[in-house]
């Protein structure tokens, strides 16, 4: 080769460099042997003895791929990646419905198919592959058993002035759970305007607006809340070192109590600095070796219907599921109109 065309051919070759590096094609970050997850709270735990910290470490022992954890809200990791998607940092997304269903509309999700995810219910993947869930779990609320003889079982228990600065859940369009607060109200009260006008009143007992749902136990477990919102999985995880938490779900005066799927679910990240890496933990969270332990280590369900657990933690879950009716939300009406219901609310309760 010519001197002068040697030299042109290095001058592009270093030109491509960094090109690949910002399409996360063969870089060199994208060789790193790392993977960042950006998550919604309740799958670590306090102790380092959550499912996360098992399935991390067990992935990090068997591929020596470095796993990076950043952890918050529902709606605050979506705005996270979604002012980051010019420049992605993220390889996994974590997030609650109706967040994940936010996430893909804002396209920070890429299509993929984890192993495993053909044995993952329809209604908690999505349909064009760029999400599923990884471990099941149900909404639900909290009490303090140990400060409260009796306890709340419906929606107009809460009202009374027992509870009074002594009641709190996380904010709606911001923490999974405190949005899965409008979607069981509309449900139970029948509609948008009865649930915020009921919301309304309750805000007379609410101590104000939290972005993290899963800081909310501690309180309640020490008796500076009577009664919180939170969920299945992570508020049994948490009863292990908090005795004092009690799982309910509130019902209408001489109705059933009910609840419905809040899962977490998972995607790829768009553009992904590190998109093997990423795959292959998904693949591994999917994993029958990890969905076993989605309710002895986690307190959650297993998203894999041929996954059948007989555990201890497993058993006890069953149980406090008996007797509630379990509702599936229209998440496209959700997805579609969560601004709307989240201004109502703010207007409801001069949030």
């Amino acid at each position: 080769m010519p001197r002068n065309s040697l030299k042109l051919a290095v001058a592009l070759s270093l030109l491509a460099t960094p090109l690949l590096s910002a399409c996360g094609g063969s870089s060199a970050a994208s060789d790193e042997k790392v993977v960042t997850v950006y998550s919604a709270d309740g799958l670590k735990g306090e102790k380092g003895d959550g499912w996360y910290d098992r399935v991390f470490k067990d992935f990090e022992k068997q591929t020596g791929i470095k796993v990076e954890y950043v952890e918050g809200g529902s709606g605050e990791m979506v705005q996270r990646a979604a002012r980051e998607k010019p420049n992605p940092q993220a390889d996994v997304l974590v997030t609650l419905p109706p967040f994940i269903q936010q996430a893909d509309g804002k396209g920070l999700l890429q299509k993929y198919a984890p192993k495993g995810s053909d044995q993952v219910s329809g209604a908690d993947k999505a349909a064009d592959g760029t999400w599923t869930s990884v471990v099941n779990n149900y909404f639900g609320f909290i009490h303090n058993k140990k400060e409260l003889k009796q306890p709340p079982t419906t929606w107009e228990d809460l009202l009374d002035g027992t509870y009074k600065n002594k009641l709190q859940y996380s904010t709606p369009g911001v923490a999974g759970d405190g949005t899965a607060v409008l979607i069981k109200a509309m449900h139970d009260f029948g509609g948008e305007k009865p649930a915020m006008e009921y919301l309304g009143r309750l805000q007379a007992n609410n101590v104000g607006p939290s972005a993290s749902t899963g800081k909310l136990a501690p309180k309640v477990d020490k008796g500076e809340l009577l009664v919180a919102n939170g969920d299945v999985q992570m508020n049994y995880a948490q009863s292990k070192s908090m005795p004092n938490l009690g799982i309910w779900f509130p019902a209408r005066d001489g109705g059933n109590p009910t609840t419905f799927a809040l899962p977490y679910a998972a995607g790829l990240v768009t553009d992904a600095p590190h998109t093997e890496n990423g795959k292959k933990l998904l693949d591994f969270m999917l994993s029958r070796a990890a969905q076993l332990q989605v309710s002895e280590i986690g307190g959650g369900f297993s998203a894999r219907q041929d996954v059948k657990t007989t555990d201890a933690n497993a058993i006890a879950l069953a149980t406090i599921m008996e007797g509630v009716e379990i509702f599936e939300p229209d998440w496209d009406d959700i997805d579609k109109n969560l601004t709307t219901y989240v201004e109502a609310w703010k207007s409801a309760t001069g949030s």
